[in-house]
């Protein structure tokens, strides 16, 4: 694996991670890493209180936030950008909607 940074990764610590995609419109992208901040603290605090559900939930938002972002799921260099950007709408219309339904 290489360790150097492209346009398509960056490298933190020896590690390569997946860059979020460029196509994603700035609007679209600031909103998914916004609930991607605030799964990350969910994660945190589900974990200090043993609670395994909130955890699973938070869990999941942070995947769909990252999805939403292409840095998991289809190497987004690879697909055409109109379904990438419409699967981060989507990605954030169902983030929006679990936030609508919290209590």
């Amino acid at each position: 694996m290489p360790t150097e940074p492209d346009d398509h990764f960056f490298v933190v610590d020896g590690r390569r991670w997946r860059r979020t995609d460029p196509a994603i419109p700035e609007d679209v992208a600031a909103a998914l890493r916004s609930h991607l901040g605030r799964g990350r603290n969910a994660v945190k605090l589900a974990k200090k209180a043993g609670d395994d559900g909130a955890l699973a939930v938070a869990r999941h938002r942070n995947g769909l936030a990252k999805h939403g972002l292409g840095e998991r799921g289809p190497e987004w260099w690879s697909r055409p950008e109109a379904d990438r950007v419409a699967d981060a709408r989507r990605a954030l219309s169902e983030l929006d909607a679990l936030d609508a339904g919290a209590p």
